[in-house]
């Protein structure tokens, strides 16, 4: 199959985003609990030297170190860098100054925000003091962000680095939003799955047909056009049995992930069987696909009833 025009690059939105929990040592659980408690603590290594966020072992020693010391509200900017429009949960809502900010006391920078009206009243080397959290949980969030120090509002009593309920734990969600487009060669791989076809491209070198197709030989790094239909059957070259049910997907487990060399590809992909054990899913089983209601992209591969492939005819392709 020749090429042909390719229709406009798909473009959409994509959002990955997971959030993930984690254990907090007694180094940052003294840390995020005393954030709690409006009180900024550091860590002091063996050399005398005061970190600020803490650490649980000496950047250059690798010693680990457990001296927790309390340092100021109030510092200096040693960087910045202005931030125009804000994104989604980002610490402000309007404009402003991402800074490294060395507090009283401490040795190294902290990594946080700047609450200031334009770009040309933030300056490296000006002072600035925390504003807290009108309701602190125990996060880095504690600390709402900087603003220009002007007065003493910000200093408070010493505290001793002892505080009752230590924060244990923290849920640190994650999320990535963006444009995506899979380019030429993908665009064309997806428009002709909605027409229940799989296509590959060849490599005008070596002559290998790669799907998905990449627009480019993984082998030769020439570029590809010559478009080939392949499958839509193929042969099952590896599998894996999957026995954890993950989230909002509505498969029972356990069930098996397989690579499938598809009829006339020189590259497996990845595919779900069905209609079949999951015991009785072997090296060899050839198999076809069962589109999805609307027929956009198969939802698995169920065994055809052919015999099983020799190993010779796939073993290039596991």
């Amino acid at each position: 199959m020749t090429a042909a025009p390719s229709p406009e690059v798909l473009r959409a939105p994509l959002v990955v985003e997971f959030p993930f929990t984690r254990s907090l040592g007694p180094v940052q659980s003294a840390f995020l609990t005393g954030l709690r408690e409006r009180t900024v603590l550091g860590v002091k290594t063996a050399s005398g030297g005061v970190l600020v966020p803490p650490v649980e072992y000496d950047p250059v020693t690798a010693e680990e170190i457990r001296d927790l010391v309390e340092v100021a509200p109030t510092g200096t900017v040693t960087t910045w860098a202005w931030n125009p429009a804000p994104r989604r949960d980002q610490p402000l809502r309007t404009p402003f100054a991402w800074v490294l900010v060395r507090l009283d006391g401490a040795d190294t920078a902290l990594l946080h925000v700047l609450d200031a009206p334009v770009p040309d009243a933030v300056r490296t080397g000006m002072r600035v003091c925390i504003r807290w959290a009108a309701e602190p949980t125990g996060a880095i969030t504690d600390i709402a962000c900087f603003e220009p120090y002007e007065s003493e509002k910000g200093r408070r009593t010493p505290h001793d680095g002892r505080f009752a309920d230590p924060v244990t734990g923290i849920t640190t969600p994650a999320r990535l939003d963006y444009t995506y487009s899979p380019g030429r060669a993908p665009t064309d791989y997806i428009n002709a799955l909605a027409e229940q076809r799989t296509v590959g491209e060849r490599c005008p070198s070596c002559r290998k047909v790669y799907v998905p197709p990449r627009g480019a030989c993984p082998t030769c790094g020439i570029a590809t056009a010559e478009r080939v239909q392949v499958g839509p059957r193929g042969t099952v070259t590896t599998f894996c049995i999957v026995n954890i049910k993950a989230r909002n997907l509505d498969i029972e487990v356990p069930y098996v992930y397989a690579h499938i060399a598809l009829d006339g590809a020189d590259l497996a992909l990845h595919g779900r069987i069905g209609g079949i054990p999951y015991d009785q899913v072997r090296m060899g089983l050839r198999v076809e696909p069962v589109w999805t209601e609307g027929g956009r992209h198969p939802d698995h591969y169920r065994p055809t009833g052919e015999p099983d492939a020799d190993y010779d005819a796939y073993k290039e392709l596991i």
